[in-house]
């Protein structure tokens, strides 16, 4: 199932039917709502929805986005937060994005859950290997450095998580929605690669909570040595709800058009995953629309609708 996230074009329109209008037209039938689409949307979305056969993969919390904050930000309101308002901001901003979802007839929304708020030095990894040090004494340094602080406060921040999807629960059940729980770029946020195997067992009995794999975010650790993408896929694949699909240039620059930079291995990951499940192709505005007609062609071929 390939879908399009409006985080590509919904800036360029501001009626919503050309959002869905223009994935149509580049071969796409589903289209993925983003954190980043209007209010003012919604209504031209609906009615491309009613009329014109395209249909909502998934949605990405928040959406809509909160009134209180003037740009794109799916982070503004975390489940983590040390401050309770924040937290609880965050869960009523969530039911409404179920809310949207359901009466969008979409079954999935995706969740970010948040982050253990210490010194950030993914970034400097990232510097430091594309600097060509990633096997350096200092980058060594740096990255032990992350790890230990990371795991000296997480527990409080990841028990916050788990606290916030248990109290979701009951919604999920009420608008039918399941819940998508995405792999993160940054190794400060939640949950890492062994917490999110934590909430698989957690709950492996749920048929509302599922995982969402983003191959850029999940590239750019494996590209810092926090993790094997092959394994790590393989270990979450059965519990998959869905996945949001980029091709990373080396070794951070994300949400580039699949296919177009070698960055992520397609062919040896996409065979593990799921039949049936969205592929949500999340792009940066900055991909022009040849490259991804381009490359969606050649996508096809390779790996079918």
């Amino acid at each position: 199932m390939l879908s399009l996230s409006s985080c590509w074009n919904s800036h360029r329109h501001e009626d919503g039917k050309h959002i869905a209008h223009e994935a149509k037209s580049l071969g796409f039938k589903y289209i993925e709502l983003s954190h980043g689409l209007k209010v003012s949307h919604l209504p031209g979305i609906i009615q491309v929805v009613t009329e014109s056969g395209i249909k909502i993969s998934s949605v990405h919390n928040f959406c809509p986005p909160p009134v209180e904050v003037m740009m794109d930000a799916p982070d503004a309101f975390e489940f983590t937060s040390n401050k309770e308002e924040e937290r609880v901001r965050a869960l009523n901003l969530t039911e409404q994005t179920m809310e949207t979802a359901a009466r969008l007839g979409a079954q999935r929304v995706v969740l970010h859950l948040g982050s253990v708020p210490i010194s950030p030095l993914t970034d400097k990894l990232e510097a430091l290997t594309l600097e060509g040090k990633i096997y350096s004494r200092e980058y060594t340094k740096v990255k032990l450095e992350l790890v230990a602080r990371r795991a000296k406060h997480a527990q409080v921040y990841f028990d916050r998580a788990r606290h916030a999807i248990d109290q979701l629960l009951p919604l999920c059940e009420q608008y039918r929605v399941a819940l998508g729980i995405e792999t993160r770029s940054h190794f400060e946020q939640v949950p890492s690669a062994q917490e999110m195997l934590q909430l698989v067992d957690q709950y492996r009995e749920s048929p509302w909570i599922g995982f969402w794999h983003d191959f850029g975010h999940v590239q750019r650790q494996a590209n810092l040595g926090l993790l094997d993408h092959a394994e790590f896929l393989s270990e979450i694949a059965p519990r998959l709800l869905g996945c949001h699909v980029h091709d990373v240039d080396w070794p951070a620059k994300d949400h580039r058009v699949p296919l177009s930079t070698g960055g992520v291995d397609f062919d040896k990951l996409i065979p593990l995953i799921p039949k049936g499940i969205p592929l949500v192709w999340e792009l940066s505005p900055t991909q022009r629309r040849s490259h991804v007609r381009e490359r969606l062609a050649q996508w096809k071929e390779k790996f079918g609708e």
